[in-house]
Order: C-alpha cells, then sequence, then structure tokens
C-alpha cells in the first residue's frame, strides 16, 4: 500500500512540474509584486509561479509532521475515554 501512495504522490509532483512548465514558457512577461509599500523586481510571471508552488511545497512538507503530533494528542485521549465507558458483560 505504500508504495501505492509513493507512486500517487509521485504523479501528482510530475503533473504540477509540467503545469508550471508549461505555464512558464507561456508567460513569459514580467511583473513586480506589490505588498504594502515594498516593490519586488521584475521577474517572469513563470519563474514567480514556480518559485510560490516550490515555497508551498517545502512549507507543507516542513508543516506536516507538526499536525501529525497534534493529532496524535488527540487520539489518544479518545482512546483513554472509550476504554473508561467499556463494559465487559461476560461476568
Amino acid at each position: 500500500m505504500k508504495s501505492f501512495v509513493t507512486l500517487v504522490t509521485t504523479i501528482v509532483i510530475a503533473v504540477w512540474v509540467v503545469t508550471v512548465a508549461i505555464l512558464s514558457v507561456q508567460n513569459a512577461t514580467p511583473v513586480s509584486l506589490r505588498f504594502i509599500t515594498f516593490q519586488s523586481i521584475q521577474l517572469p510571471v513563470g519563474l514567480l509561479l514556480a518559485f510560490c508552488a516550490g515555497v508551498g511545497m517545502i512549507g507543507m512538507a516542513l508543516i506536516q509532521p507538526l499536525w501529525g503530533i497534534a493529532d496524535s494528542g488527540e487520539r489518544a485521549s479518545t482512546r483513554e475515554d472509550d476504554t473508561e465507558f467499556f463494559v465487559d458483560e461476560d461476568f
């Protein structure tokens, strides 16, 4: 089952990379980003898209283990509550 998940993940990432590459070639016009008073240098739209996609993937890869830690505490408390109300009717 783990190899299937790896295969699906690889296919999704490959499709994403191909999509970003196609959009990069088609959108070569330079743009600059503005945020409040800050303005970036002129970059092609495709390069900016590829950079944002890469930062997003790396960010999610770093955040995902933290979600696992937070979920494990909730699951443990749920298991303790379930065992508290368990009644053995074989007596």
